[in-house]
């Protein structure tokens, strides 16, 4: 009998640098892929969606989740929580299919603990100038917030060796059918060798 377990790909990158444009771009040339909407604290921006970008949450109402065992993994990034629930990760595994959570580095450490077969994807910028101008440029945070952010950058860029592979954005288009290309390899590969496993199996 065929394996079903999919495939955990932890796409992860620092703010400002594009990961839900290139991410929104890869969804929509393969359908197939199925990614995890992540809890938040942090206040909704004007070109979001509640439940598709992020499901935007009080802390209490975090905390209660938190609490009973309704999340996954969850981190601190600047001056709010994100988190993963744990339900719809485990039952789209099961199923076979090819999991993306758009995670903070802290958060992705914790959960290639728990899943060691996922795959980590680290988004980069073209360098720290240019991260900085699109961080300016969304015009959402002020000048104390876009300098935490930049010094949390950092650290997460140096943090980022622990990852699988590296995209860089420079260009939306390429740095999208990069990051499909790294998955539908890595797929084709976790597919291939999951039936191989199986087909040992069922001939001991």
């Amino acid at each position: 009998m065929a394996n079903k377990e999919g495939m955990l790909v932890l796409f992860s990158g620092p703010s400002g640098v594009g990961k839900d444009t290139v991410l929104n771009v890869v969804l929509n040339k393969d359908k197939s892929l199925q990614k995890s909407t992540s809890l938040t604290t942090r206040k909704i921006r004007e070109d979001e969606t509640d439940g598709k970008d992020y499901y935007f949450i009080t802390f209490p109402k975090f905390e209660e989740m938190v609490s009973n065992g309704e999340v996954l993994e969850y981190a601190q990034y600047g001056a709010n929580m994100y988190g993963t629930p744990k339900a719809p990760v485990d039952k789209w595994l099961s199923e076979g299919k090819t999991v993306i959570l758009k995670i903070e580095v802290q958060g992705a450490k914790n959960i290639k603990e728990m899943y060691p077969d996922s795959v980590g994807i680290f988004l980069l910028p073209p360098s720290m100038e240019v991260l900085e101008q699109r961080l300016r440029s969304r015009g959402t945070e002020d000048e104390e917030d876009i300098q935490r952010r930049l010094e949390i950058a950092r650290d997460e860029i140096h943090k980022s060796v622990d990852y699988d592979y590296f995209v860089i954005n420079e260009d939306i288009d390429s740095a999208s059918d990069d990051v499909l290309t790294i998955i539908k390899a890595l797929d084709f590969s976790h597919k291939r060798m999951n039936n191989f496993i199986s087909e040992v199996i069922d001939n001991v």
